[in-house]
């Protein structure tokens, strides 16, 4: 069955803190209560994960991904 699990983006430890792992099943959107319930548990583990980064982002630790230009992927093409 399916899975949803959340992590913080921590590649340089060895041990990546899980917030949320939980199996997914049908019923957990059968009706709205459940599926709230489910979505509640999702956002207080994003919460979790996001706390735990800013101490990170706050020492400049986090590179940010630069974004890619068009033009720069039509050059990689060609």
């Amino acid at each position: 069955m399916a899975k949803i699990i959340v992590t913080s983006d921590q590649a340089e430890q060895d041990a990546t803190p899980v917030f949320l792992e939980e199996s997914v099943y049908p019923v957990h959107l059968s009706t709205e209560h459940a599926a709230r319930q489910l979505i509640e548990r999702l956002s207080w583990a994003l919460n979790d994960a996001e706390a735990a980064e800013r101490p990170r982002v706050a020492r400049g630790r986090v590179e940010r991904p630069r974004a890619r230009t068009l033009r720069a992927s039509r050059a990689r093409a060609a």
